[in-house]
């Protein structure tokens, strides 16, 4: 088994509100190796993002890491100071938004905000930096590099300004990824050409990538390795294939059912019911309200997560459902 480049061991990331706490992510253990594509998948509201944003040490007041541990280069990251967090961030561990306004300022021009983020890193001075972002420009297959170095963020198209966001992450040449539903507000066309842009430039730059998305169709396109999350907790872990045709999990199942099929007619199932108020959580499994299989002990205990084949799942009942490949179907 490979040294993990990251591991997330029983990560807890609370907010702390008027109405109550919010268990936002409430125990989730994983680990990214080298080369492995990882991705983080679930509905809205199932704590992928607060995962990243425990990772990167950015979590939204009222938030809180309450608990776990999150170990990269050997040391632990949580409870390192701002500064310290701040030559992690960039330069070792690199994070993409889904929506590229949220991180690019509108009053810069796209040279001076790659140019910031090189110089923090490398020191180089303004000339240098320019030369350095027309290149990364050029990586992430920006036309005319120089001249968009000079224009505004509202100046490009929205699948430009989403490059120009992944650019601004690689400027530090990272060795982690992080890329938070970067392809959900673009067109079909555009997306899957930044999905292909990804998949590039993490072998190019030997980079690793944590890919965060709903959409069951881009992690079978990016990933090798995924996390199923539901409500804050862990639902199931396994290899891209075992997952898509070995699924052990119902969450699992039915986020496979919600993928849209052009190859045959298919309707789509949506999956009955909400995510949960994770201020008060259901008892048991979280997602034993919305499933059809749920039995009392789903209602009354957690279930443990346990290898099942070449997965792991956290499911009372997965060795009877044996889902195999038709749900995949």
């Amino acid at each position: 088994m490979p040294d993990a480049l990251l591991t997330v061991e029983d990560l807890k990331t609370h907010f702390f509100t008027e109405a109550g706490v919010v268990r936002a992510v409430d125990g989730v253990s994983f680990e990214l190796n080298a080369h492995e594509p990882l991705g983080l998948v679930g509905e809205s509201g199932s704590g992928k993002t607060i995962t990243a944003l425990s990772i990167l040490g950015i979590v939204p007041r009222p938030g809180k890491i309450v608990g776990g541990k999150i170990i990269f280069g050997g040391e632990n990251l949580i409870g390192k100071s701002e500064d310290e967090m701040r030559k992690i961030r960039g330069r070792k561990i690199s994070y993409v938004t889904q929506d590229p306004n949220s991180s690019l300022n509108p009053l810069q021009t796209v040279g001076s905000q790659l140019g910031e983020v090189i110089r923090t890193h490398s020191g180089v001075d303004k000339n240098e930096a320019f030369n350095r972002g027309v290149k990364i420009l050029e990586m992430v297959r920006i036309s005319e590099p120089k001249a968009r170095m000079r224009a505004y963020p509202h100046e490009l198209s929205g699948g430009m300004r989403q490059r120009i966001a992944i650019a601004r992450a690689l400027a530090g040449e990272p060795d982690i990824l992080i890329a938070d539903e970067p392809s959900t507000n673009l067109d079909v066309t555009i997306q899957a050409q930044l999905l292909e842009l990804l998949k590039t430039l993490e072998k190019d730059l030997d980079m690793n990538v944590i890919m965060i998305t709903h959409d069951m169709g881009v992690i079978a396109e990016t990933t090798k390795k995924v996390v199923v999350l539901y409500a804050g907790m862990v639902a199931e872990i396994g290899d891209t294939r075992s997952i898509f045709y070995e699924p052990k999990h119902p969450y699992t199942v039915a986020l496979l059912k919600a993928v849209p099929r052009i190859d045959r007619k298919k309707s789509l199932e949506p999956i009955g019911g909400n995510i949960p108020n994770l201020i008060t959580p259901p008892s048991g499994c979280r997602f034993h309200p919305r499933c059809p299989y749920a039995t009392s002990i789903c209602e009354e205990q957690v279930p443990p997560m346990e290898q099942a084949g070449k997965s792991m799942v956290a499911c009372h009942h997965w060795k009877k459902l044996a889902f195999g490949k038709e749900a995949a179907q």
